[in-house]
């Protein structure tokens, strides 16, 4: 064998290129699901705990609520989340459903209800 012919040929480099850049970008996008998944996970922690807080206090207070919306603000680590309380009668008087809807900004995040009965 010649010393000039040893070593691999542009084209044998070039396909191994492609090889490792196809790999490199499906390695890139699957920490990047990661991280979305990961972030959507806390935003829905976080909401899951202002939904339910609003629900609890819904069920302890001594009244039963009101039918109508009303909508509230939610500090959980250091976010402003909004809360619509949404309550609607059924057909036992004795009961009502309550929505609670977890908003950032414009985008909902979470919907929990529950039904509250007459004490």
């Amino acid at each position: 064998m010649q010393p000039w012919q040893r070593g691999f040929t542009l084209v044998e480099v070039l396909v191994a290129l492609a090889i490792v850049a196809i790999a490199l970008m499906a390695g890139l996008q699957a920490t990047t699901a990661l991280t979305r998944n990961a972030l959507r996970q806390a935003d829905i922690m976080l909401a899951q705990l202002c939904a339910e807080n609003e629900l609890v206090k819904a069920r302890l207070s001594s009244q039963m609520p009101s039918v109508g919306d009303s909508s509230l603000v939610c500090e959980q680590a250091g976010r402003q989340l909004q809360v619509l309380l949404i309550v609607r009668p059924t057909p036992n008087p004795a009961f009502r459903r309550v929505d609670a809807q977890v908003f950032d900004g414009d985008r909902s995040i979470l919907r929990i209800s529950t039904i509250i009965g007459r004490y």
